[in-house]
């Protein structure tokens, strides 16, 4: 648990200024520089440097001795960790495998794109058996939009039972048969735990107990945040109070996902950002919480037609595909086959075809 500054062994006026200035916790003061601390507490710089070098030494102490690994054996653990996959095999290919657990993603793009759509895919392909290639987990998700859409999830998950069911029948493993038995539609929907945050604050308080959920279901191999953004970007004044909270927030995420061996997906809005010859739409929070995520996925329109680029991955290259919507979910782009020249003198040049397979538009 954080140590409180108004416990810690400081001057009364010293911890009154810092508390004022919204440094609540050991952890919010030791995150800035002595020269930061000094403008924004509203102390001198001296006063910050000693103030430091009381704090630091506390927030270590209650620390274990750091664990030693060799480079192989990390490599190793690297190689072997699993990914869940999204259903669209271009972008499961780009992302080596599919979302990999132990890693923060960040998924960002404008309204209607599909973020949400990919977050419910998820949500159901991470509880995908082993015996069929998943990682039989459960789900974590944090709704701050208010944006789930519980009938297109049963879509989603039913597509999903039955893609499995498919596999067994046609490979006719006894594993795969009775990982059937309680792969269904009720299964999917009971495992993924469902948070609603209104504000910023009641995020953070969610963050605070996260953990100790966790150890609760220790199932639980991802972690949704749809969307991060939303709660940070408004009822702000005080930017440096929404940066230090946004920095403490990714190193949270970053250490759960470490320590539990699990996937953190976060989805981000759109902003534009007006330079001095053109405007460009780019993540909003800011340049430094792009540091926040390992991975980081914009999906776009390019006329009407869905994209994801990978913008941000250590260890893949940066490349777009392109994707769609179905009633089944997050799915790749089906190719279209040419027309004979029979058909085409069947087809009235006066009448607009049919769609028989329109994408679905939510």
């Amino acid at each position: 648990m954080q140590r409180e500054v108004g416990s810690c062994p400081l001057a009364p006026s010293v911890r009154s200024r810092l508390i004022a200035a919204g440094f609540h916790t050991v952890q919010d003061v030791v995150e800035v520089t002595a020269s930061e601390l000094a403008r924004e507490a509203g102390i001198s710089e001296d006063s910050a440097v000693k103030v430091l070098q009381i704090l630091r030494p506390e927030n270590q102490r209650g620390s274990s001795t750091a664990q030693k690994h060799t480079a192989l054996a990390l490599l190793e653990e690297e190689q072997a960790q699993a990914s869940i996959i999204t259903f669209c095999s271009a972008l499961d290919e780009s992302l080596g495998g599919g979302v990999p657990l132990s890693k923060v993603t960040e998924i960002c793009g404008p309204p209607g794109v599909g973020k949400t759509h990919l977050c419910m895919q998820l949500a159901v392909d991470v509880q995908i058996p082993e015996c069929f290639g998943g990682v039989d987990g459960e789900t974590m998700y944090i709704d701050t939009e208010n944006s789930l859409l519980v009938e297109r999830l049963v879509d989603v998950a039913n597509a999903c039972v039955l893609h499995c069911s498919l596999i067994t029948q046609a490979h006719q493993q006894d594993d795969q048969k009775i990982a059937m038995q309680r792969f269904t539609l009720n299964h999917i929907l009971s495992h993924i735990h469902y948070v609603n945050c209104h504000s910023y604050a009641e995020l953070l308080a969610q963050m605070l107990v996260l953990p100790d959920f966790i150890a609760q279901h220790s199932k639980i191999k991802l972690v949704i945040i749809d969307s991060i953004a939303f709660p940070f970007r408004h009822s702000f004044d005080d930017l440096s109070l929404r940066t230090r909270l946004l920095n403490m927030l990714a190193q949270q995420l970053i250490h759960i996902a470490n320590q539990h061996k699990l996937a953190i997906v976060l989805t981000n809005q759109m902003t534009t950002r007006i330079g001095s010859s053109e405007s460009l739409l780019v993540p909003a929070l800011g340049e430094s919480w792009g540091h926040a995520a390992t991975n980081r996925i914009i999906l776009h329109w390019e006329r009407l037609q869905r994209f994801a680029a990978l913008y941000k991955a250590p260890n893949q290259k940066d490349v777009t595909v392109q994707f769609e919507i179905t009633h089944k979910g997050f799915r790749d782009v089906q190719a279209v086959e040419p027309e004979t020249s029979s058909s085409k003198s069947e087809i009235n040049p006066r009448k607009r075809p049919r769609e028989h397979d329109k994408e679905y538009q939510p």
